[in-house]
């Protein structure tokens, strides 16, 4: 991408062609630079199997390209055409419960269908062979949100692929029945060809069949898209190869990013707010900040969000004036290069017509189109921070595969939920003002070191080697705060040898010699020096100190009297270890506490709910300054600077009205 990226998913097929003219032209108005072509087109593309019609795309390419416009050209590979389903029904996925999905939404389709397979290798190389070389295309983008809506399929040719991946993952049946523990319930295999998918079982299926099934439906879609971007490579060279992302795990739980992002030339994301949460731009900074850390720091893109409300979810609330560019220029401040939209026009029919757009229903003497055209100009005298990085001051670990296994069925409380302590802790950070990078847990500590506090809000499953790279980062002076339900289990789902927590007993200091999930409703008092009562639920442990230091303890109920909050030193650093559910006021206490060991000095100044994050680079360190409160808001300057948008000189302390954003270059 050579400018900051600013537009949208544009379906003209949807539309006639003088349509096309008047598009075109409002995208100049509004100062788009890139649009996403063909996304939903195999139909109109390939009508018939093996017949090509780029009569269409041809035109729109070349207006586009004519007008300046930068285009993410689709392989259309998640909307295989009615054709292709009559030929090969096979094709279509089918569930535990063994019903076949039918054709007639999106995205309906079994990783792992030869047919499928060479269909979608197909329209990729005719695409690739026609366009990849054309001046207008800037980045290939192949398939949609992979993952969404369904990823798992259950059919016989994928009882059959299972089966192939479980030889190359575990090589001998032997070490397949003792990863699985098949000799629980008498599950022992005997032969390969006894293996099938984890299908609806009477009661709970062996949960590392379960774990390893997931692993495997990533891994097929996976090999689907590395087909289809080493065709493009092929075809297309220089041009950067990506797919949509959905990485936030309110919208997507079925995809290893961390496996995915190494494999595209750009992490690009898809985010939407869930519209009725009152604190959502939290959970926008959290998708930010973890689509940054799966693209390795690197520049990343935000491919979708939406100019107003949404269609999917349960209301479509429409955004407050002024939201819609302060969502977009926190994906920028956070690492983003640009931000586009689903979508440029709202489509007259199908399932998404009431989802908002670009241009509108309502058309361009609209609030949103003037809003929009507002936004693009933002986004240009925002190009000189192009290639430069967010900084973070923490860490926070996070792993799709132990979330996976920790939701299985039969864990000890159903109210222990992972995504709920990853956004309850990030949060916290949030609220402290801190900026977050998230790292898988095989980070080493040689990395990990870079972060003087480390956060473990959800580590249910914890390699043997996670535990030493944390134990190692701790000893050499760093700070870790570990939340309950953590280290429990190896890469197999089984429980680590000996007392709780499995892997992190040495770096905590502790053992867990019973887990005490509390009763629905209920509540226990956590008491400490220096903080006032505070009040815990769901969860408590009954904890045994074994070098480390008891902080809080436990008021009342099952484990009345014993340790609620520890600290371990360990070698130069500390270890923090809070064993039950806080609110927000007691995960503020802890990392106030952990904070203070670490070196990181309190952000007091800084409004609740006013966020100030960093980019910084070559061209100089810029400061996004964003307020999500209905008051005006101050803020301390560490420089002078000058505001990028505008062009203001400011000092001092900066004034930032209500919900709005200010982008200052500071000097030197």
């Amino acid at each position: 991408m050579v400018r900051l990226a600013y537009g949208g998913d544009y379906n003209p097929e949807q539309w006639p062609e003088e349509v096309w003219h008047e598009d075109v032209a409002l995208m100049r108005e509004a100062g788009v630079t890139t649009v996403s072509v063909g996304i939903f087109s195999w139909a109109s593309i390939e009508p018939a199997e093996g017949v090509f019609d780029f009569g269409r795309l041809d035109r729109i390419v070349g207006l586009l390209h004519e007008a300046g416009i930068g285009v993410d050209l689709a392989t259309p590979t998640v909307v295989p055409p009615a054709w292709f389903y009559r030929a090969h029904p096979e094709a279509l996925p089918v569930s535990r419960e063994g019903v076949r999905w039918e054709f007639g939404s999106r995205g309906a389709i079994c990783h792992n269908s030869p047919a499928y397979q060479e269909a979608s290798a197909r329209i990729t190389r005719a695409l690739g062979e026609r366009y990849g070389r054309h001046p207008a295309v800037v980045m290939w983008h192949v398939h949609n949100e992979y993952g969404v809506p369904v990823l798992e399929c259950y059919c016989e040719i994928s009882a059959a692929a299972f089966r192939t991946w479980l030889r190359e993952r575990h090589t001998t049946l032997e070490k397949l029945n003792a990863a699985w523990g098949t000799a629980f319930w008498g599950q022992t295999y005997g032969d390969w060809e006894e293996i099938a998918p984890p299908r609806a079982t009477p009661t709970v299926c062996n949960p590392a069949q379960r774990l390893d099934y997931a692993r495997f439906a990533s891994d097929s879609a996976l090999a689907n898209f590395r087909r289809e971007r080493d065709l493009l490579h092929e075809l297309s060279p220089g041009v950067p190869v990506t797919t949509n992302f959905m990485v936030s795990p309110t919208q997507c739980d079925t995809i290893d990013y961390w496996a995915w992002g190494r494999e595209v030339d750009i992490v690009t994301n898809d985010h939407y707010l869930v519209a009725e949460d009152e604190r959502n731009h939290v959970n926008l900074s959290m998708a930010a900040d973890l689509t940054r850390s799966v693209a390795g720091g690197e520049p990343w893109l935000l491919l979708e969000h939406s100019t107003s409300g949404v269609n999917w979810q349960p209301r479509g609330i429409a955004k407050r004036p002024g939201e819609m560019a302060r969502n977009s220029l926190a994906h920028i401040a956070r690492g983003s290069e640009g931000a586009m939209f689903f979508q440029w026009r709202a489509s007259r029919s199908g399932a998404e017509k009431f989802h908002s757009a670009m241009v509108p229903h309502a058309g361009t003497d609209s609030r949103i189109w003037r809003e929009v055209v507002s936004l693009g100009a933002d986004v240009a005298a925002l190009e000189e921070i192009r290639g430069t990085r967010t900084v973070a001051d923490v860490a926070v670990v996070w792993d799709w595969q132990s979330w996976w296994a920790q939701r299985l069925e039969w864990r000890p409380s159903q109210d222990l939920d992972a995504r709920e302590h990853a956004e309850a802790w990030y949060a916290a950070l949030f609220d402290r003002g801190l900026t977050a990078d998230f790292v898988p847990p095989h980070t080493g500590a040689a990395a990990l070191a870079a972060y003087p506090l480390v956060v473990v809000p959800a580590l249910y499953l914890a390699t043997a080697q996670a535990g030493e790279n944390l134990r190692a980062y701790v000893a050499g002076g760093g700070t870790l705060v570990v939340s309950y339900f953590s280290g429990i289990v190896d890469e197999h789902d089984a429980v680590h040898p000996g007392p709780h927590p499995g892997a992190l007993r040495e770096v905590l200091g502790l053992t867990v010699e019973e887990f005490q999930p509390l009763r629905a409703g209920r509540s226990v008092p956590v008491l400490g020096p220096g903080v006032p009562s505070l009040e815990a639920d769901v969860w408590a442990e009954t904890v045994v100190t074994r070098g480390a230091e008891t902080v809080w303890s436990y008021g009342c109920g099952p484990a009345a009297g014993g340790p609620a909050v520890t600290r371990n030193r360990l070698g130069e650093g500390t270890a923090w270890y809070v064993s039950t559910r806080l609110g927000q006021g007691g995960l503020d206490a802890v990392l106030a506490a952990a904070c203070a060991d670490a070196g990181i000095a309190p952000r007091d100044e800084i409004p609740h709910d006013v966020e100030v994050v960093r980019r910084s680079g070559e061209p100089g360190t810029y400061l996004f300054v964003l307020n999500h409160t209905d008051a005006d808001a101050e803020v301390p300057l560490e420089a002078p600077g000058t505001e990028l948008l505008g062009g203001a000189r400011v000092a001092g302390r900066l004034a930032v009205p209500a919900g709005g954003v200010r982008v200052v270059r500071l000097d030197g």
